[in-house]
């Protein structure tokens, strides 16, 4: 049975799944991001999370949720460690107060900016071999999957 699904190009069950594929590739990007951002005593899931905050400047914890693609309960156990280790702060929104926002403290922008020098590396180092026209595509691929409209085409086919 084996042969047969060798014959067929078949290596396993990521040949025929989206979402085994997509979680494998993903456990692969994780190791070696990690190893590169392992210094820094950051995972690359940490390095993102202060990347976004970063990006965003003070989001409300919805935002931040929203932008990452996760749920708020998740988004506050992620956070736990960074607040933890003082990288990350809460503070009430000025305009809501039931509402907080996350804010990157003085060290935690000292930790994002070393994190960062050595993300360029890794990053460079996929690019390298995995081409950059085809890193951009990838990114373009995976932004398109991640958005709204491709959960909303996904859902209409459902239905239909």
């Amino acid at each position: 049975m084996a042969s047969e699904r060798e014959a067929n190009g078949m290596n396993g069950p990521t040949d025929l799944c989206n979402n085994a594929a997509l979680r494998q590739a993903t456990r692969r990007m994780g190791q070696l991001y990690d190893d590169a951002i392992a210094p820094t005593g950051l995972r690359a899931t940490q390095h993102g999370m202060l990347t976004q905050i970063d990006f965003m400047q003070q989001p409300t914890m919805r935002e931040l949720a929203e932008a990452l693609v996760m749920d708020l309960s998740a988004l506050g156990h992620t956070l736990k460690p960074l607040m933890r280790d003082g990288l990350v702060e809460l503070t009430p929104d000025e305009n809501d107060r039931r509402a907080k926002r996350v804010r990157l403290t003085t060290m935690g922008k000292a930790k994002f900016q070393q994190a960062l020098q050595l993300w360029r590396v890794v990053q460079g180092r996929f690019e390298a071999a995995f081409g950059r026209e085809r890193a951009a595509e990838l990114r373009s691929t995976l932004n398109f999957i991640a958005s709204d409209e491709f959960v909303a085409a996904f859902r209409q086919k459902r239905d239909t």
